[in-house]
């Protein structure tokens, strides 16, 4: 199940949520844990970047010389 990041506007705390998708998209209201305000937004966090093991991005899919062939380039 993912996890959605709120923030009470109310006593500046930051949270965690829990919640199906479906549930999410039925309109998750939820409240904060520590002063019970509903006065809560979503934060959008950023999104994953993978990277290969040795700090480079992972390799392609496809060829790098632009050609329509798979195997020319070694890809």
């Amino acid at each position: 199940m993912p996890l959605y990041d709120f923030h009470c506007e109310q006593c500046e705390t930051k949270f965690e949520v829990r919640a199906s998708i479906k549930e999410k998209q039925a309109g998750l209201q939820p409240e904060c844990p520590i002063c019970h305000s509903q006065a809560v937004r979503q934060v959008v966090t950023a999104g994953l970047v993978l990277h290969g093991s040795d700090g480079g991005s992972l390799p392609s899919s496809g060829p790098t010389c632009g050609c329509s062939n798979r195997g020319c380039c070694g890809s």
